[in-house]
């Protein structure tokens, strides 16, 4: 049961194992169906063994994590789960297919060819034939990250929860770091049409350019954004209930700070981008453990690749 599991910094350096997946180990979460602590991770569980409040009006406050030995084992945790809920919750979870894990500083994958036409074939005649083979290129990975200074007496007695949003927000922008990436890997030889001066039609012509896939996604700048929802073939337009903003054709309106006033890229979000990664999120524990606050790094190794060059089309405007 929770109450018996023994906190350890150890836990944060199993190889292949994450600090909750180490937890959830020792104590499987299968375990409570149907009781009052089913829905609760191993983690979470852990802070209601030890009664730490990280919301709420009785919110505790950071010195809460470090009345013993224990409970300090749990501070690098709800330090990565807040920025890590930032970086989740930007347009990289609406912009990638697919996740991958790579244990090297390189990643070769897949390259698909299928620029062959599929025409239908009398008897005895060939097919014509698509391509899967080993990349060419290999996507080199990048260290993406965050250096914060803390000291533990600044921190202390703030509250939880307020520390957690900033902690949250740095997530976010470091997240926005990793997505001017990704948007170099789409723009990168897409299928371009340009404009002059954006009006509705120009995002018609947009949509005209996915053949056989769908325009699920339309990523443009914040500035940009803004005129495309304020044209008069959108007046009628509303955020669903999510508040994500679909325009008329079913595309999904994302603003990103990460592409320039001069470009907007269509793609279908299920087939066009593939994330890489060699790490999860990475803290240095040790010191989060030891109240030395100052100086810690968060960071991220990761990189992008194209799927198909036929679920992306850019639209320029301008020179």
């Amino acid at each position: 049961m929770y109450n018996n599991v023994k906190l350890e910094k150890g836990l944060y350096n199993l190889s292949g194992k994450s600090f909750t997946a180490a937890l959830e180990e020792l104590d499987p979460s299968n375990s409570y169906a149907g009781t009052s602590l089913e829905g609760l991770d191993a983690f979470e569980r852990q802070l209601r063994r030890y009664n730490i409040k990280v919301s709420g009006s009785d919110c505790d406050t950071v010195d809460r994590f470090f009345t013993s030995t224990e409970t300090a084992v749990l501070f690098p945790e709800y330090v990565t789960r807040c920025i890590r809920k930032g970086f989740d919750e930007t347009v990289l979870s609406s912009i990638c297919a697919v996740k991958t894990v790579c244990e090297s500083g390189q990643y070769l994958g897949c390259d698909l060819d299928d620029s062959n036409g599929y025409l239908p074939t009398s008897e005895g005649q060939t097919l014509s034939t698509a391509s899967i083979s080993e990349g060419s290129d290999a996507v080199v990975l990048q260290k993406f990250g965050k250096l914060i200074n803390a000291s533990y007496e600044a921190v202390r007695r703030q509250r939880l929860d307020v520390f957690g949003i900033m902690l949250k927000s740095i997530g976010v922008r470091l997240a926005n770091a990793v997505v001017k990436k990704s948007i170099e890997v789409l723009v990168d030889d897409a299928m371009t049409i340009s404009t002059d001066a954006l009006t509705y039609e120009d995002l018609a012509d947009l949509y005209g350019c996915f053949e056989c896939f769908d325009m699920t996604t339309v990523i443009a700048s914040p500035a940009v954004a803004s005129k495309i929802v304020a044209m008069q073939q959108l007046i009628e337009t509303r955020a669903d209930a999510d508040g994500k903003i679909i325009l008329p054709f079913g595309s999904e309106l994302i603003k990103s700070s990460a592409v320039d006033d001069g470009t907007i890229i269509g793609i279908d979000k299920n087939f066009a981008l593939e994330f890489i990664t060699s790490t999860d999120l990475v803290m240095e524990t040790d010191k989060l453990i030891e109240r030395q606050l100052d100086q810690i790094t968060v960071s991220i190794t990761c990189g992008f690749k194209k799927i198909s060059p036929y679920a992306v089309s850019v639209l320029t405007i301008g020179d």
